[in-house]
């Protein structure tokens, strides 16, 4: 356990202390930003490495148990988590590496970026709180718990460096959005627009949710329904 603890330790360490500070800005100011992604990626692919790793290699240590009442609600929780992260890596979005650019569409307040400019962080997000209620024990709470906490924080990290780097631009954007799920539309600083999210992107969701629900139980040997 303690192998576990040490390697989320490291892999949150390294996504807080050097890419969420102004430690980046600095190490891009003298290597450049392609180098300080190529660096960043490596590193953060060798801590998770020795994440999965560890957590396989972690003993069952129950905290609350197995909440067989809770499948049912984790399904459809799941189901959500799978429809923002498709949507979030296929729309593009000034929040995402590289696409800093979309900040000089107009109109790019839109989408699933009405709901929440950080999508992907979000669907990751609930994936994770998930897998922490319904496991109910010490590694998945270490694994899991670390890993909604690196989610959350990180959309404010991003905002941050993004205000930092693109002042104005950055600014419009942000007051068309928000990063808490629909505040922006209950504020009434967006509309909701389900169709802009688009079929094809809801459908991708929806079979790799499928996709999931059938191997979930071949892979990591339980099933996610009963």
């Amino acid at each position: 356990m303690l192998n576990l603890a040490l390697a989320m330790l490291f892999f949150v360490g390294i996504h807080f202390v050097i890419s969420g500070t102004g430690l980046r800005d600095r190490l891009v100011a003298y290597r450049g930003e392609k180098a300080f992604r190529v660096a960043f990626s490596t590193l953060s692919l060798l801590a998770l490495t020795w994440v999965v790793f560890a957590y396989r290699q972690a003993p069952y240590v129950e905290t609350w148990g197995q909440l067989a009442g809770f499948k049912p609600i984790a399904a459809i929780l799941m189901l959500v988590s799978f429809i923002f992260v498709v949507a979030g890596l296929t729309t593009a979005n000034p929040t995402a590496v590289s696409g800093e650019n979309a900040l000089n569409d107009a109109d790019a307040a839109k989408g699933i970026l009405r709901i929440t400019r950080h999508p992907f962080l979000w669907g990751l997000s609930l994936w994770a709180l998930v897998h922490v209620i319904a496991n109910g024990d010490v590694a998945a709470l270490l694994l899991f718990g670390s890993l909604l906490v690196l989610c959350l924080f990180g959309t404010r990290s991003i905002d941050t460096k993004r205000r930092r780097a693109y002042g104005d631009r950055w600014e419009r954007f942000a007051a068309a959005t928000s990063n808490i799920p629909f505040m922006a539309i209950k504020e009434g600083r967006n509309r909701l627009e389900l169709g802009e999210i688009g079929w094809q992107r809801l459908g991708i969701a929806v079979a790799l949710y499928l996709a999931m629900l059938h191997f979930h139980a071949k892979i990591f040997g339980v099933s996610p329904l009963f």
